[in-house]
């Protein structure tokens, strides 16, 4: 099943965003790897596609797991998490109906 993973940034956490970036994406890659991905990317903090030193607020994955508890887990090891990027991180269950 799809599930949506909604991570939350915390306040004025670029840099540690900039630094653990390689590894989160390692990670999002490997989803992708294994046709797992339906898409993924982050909020800008502003209504523009590069917000420059305004940063982002968070980010949307949208991926494939077996349950709620795996996609939960998997979540919960990101490295945004570890590197105190996301303040939170919430998954649901996703049902994709367009395209």
């Amino acid at each position: 099943m799809w599930y949506a993973i909604i991570g939350t940034d915390n306040a004025n956490s670029l840099e540690a965003r900039k630094s653990a970036r390689p590894a989160h994406l390692a990670r999002l890659q490997q989803l992708q790897d294994e046709g797992r991905m339906l898409l993924a990317g982050p909020f800008p903090a502003i209504d523009t596609e590069d917000p420059g030193p305004a940063g982002f607020t968070g980010s949307l994955i949208v991926a494939e797991f077996s349950s709620l508890a795996e996609a939960q887990a998997w979540a919960g090891a990101d490295p945004y998490l570890a590197a105190g990027v996301y303040r939170d991180t919430m998954v649901k269950p996703f049902r994709q109906v367009l395209p």
